[in-house]
């Protein structure tokens, strides 16, 4: 099974950058997941298709339901109305789920040609 992430059920979106942290004092580590586009508004099936208000992320060993806690949608263009991107904030506190997160990031990685990469020094 080729990993996966829908917003809208059977309209799989194509992940373009995804930054995680932890907070040091909590240790609660969160996900950023930025989408340059979302398929389903471009192609209008999103009025069609149902969104539960949860991000699937589905692989070989099921689903992943994850509550967003913010996704910020980014307009541009001349007049402002083109769609430039969509970041999905999420925060994850339990180790185990965290785990089984990675397990589905690297899947997903490894079907999609992303590669694991550190800030550099001066950012």
């Amino acid at each position: 099974m080729t990993p996966r992430i829908e917003f809208f059920n059977g309209i799989t979106e194509d992940l373009s950058n995804v930054s995680l942290q932890r907070d040091p004092r909590t240790g609660v580590k969160s996900v950023a997941m930025t989408f340059e586009q979302l398929n389903a508004l471009e192609r209008f099936q999103s009025f069609t298709s149902g969104f539960n208000g949860v991000v699937s992320l589905i692989d070989e060993e099921g689903d992943i339901a994850v509550t967003p806690s913010s996704c910020r949608i980014i307009f541009g263009g001349d007049e402002g109305d083109d769609l430039r991107g969509v970041i999905c904030r999420f925060e994850i506190d339990q180790e185990n789920h965290w785990e089984r997160f990675m397990r589905f990031m690297n899947r997903y990685a490894d079907e999609n040609g992303f590669a694991y990469g550190e800030p550099d020094e001066g950012q």
